[in-house]
């Protein structure tokens, strides 16, 4: 019985490192990086879209942001077939790609302790894993 319960917990936590869902901004055609707030976060489709977008268009009006989520193979074909048109002037269009929660948002300020954070929470499957062992063991 405990071979069983162990199984299945093994299977649980292992599983659960498999689906990858990340959070990004999304707005079109907004002026002044207004739409790095958080009514504009939205939750990309798991394991699809796994970036988050950003365009920066230059017109004569000023600057105009796009964000989205995207898919990684779109986000890195977009950015690479307008990078001859990144110019920073008039009708210029940048397109970025990143991986983690919100990149497509203003740049912030790393914290001090980030290593110890991102090692924290990617090892959480883990711990918890070895929570549930320890107390199988106990029982």
């Amino acid at each position: 019985m405990r071979l069983l319960v162990f199984a299945t917990l093994l299977g649980v936590f292992l599983d659960a490192g498999d689906t990858l869902q990340i959070q990004c901004y999304q707005c079109e055609e907004m002026k002044h990086n207004d739409c790095s707030t958080p009514e504009y976060i939205v939750n990309c489709t798991v394991n699809v879209q796994d970036m988050c977008q950003k365009e920066v268009l230059v017109k004569s009006d000023g600057i105009h942001y796009r964000k989205s989520c995207a898919s990684s193979g779109a986000c890195l074909i977009a950015s690479s077939g307008y990078q001859q048109f990144c110019t920073g002037r008039l009708n210029s269009v940048c397109i970025s790609c990143c991986n983690t929660p919100l990149c497509n948002g203003p740049k912030r300020k790393r914290p001090t302790n980030s290593a110890a954070t991102t090692t924290l929470q990617t090892n959480r499957p883990l711990l918890l894993f070895l929570l549930a062992l320890l107390l199988l063991l106990l029982t």
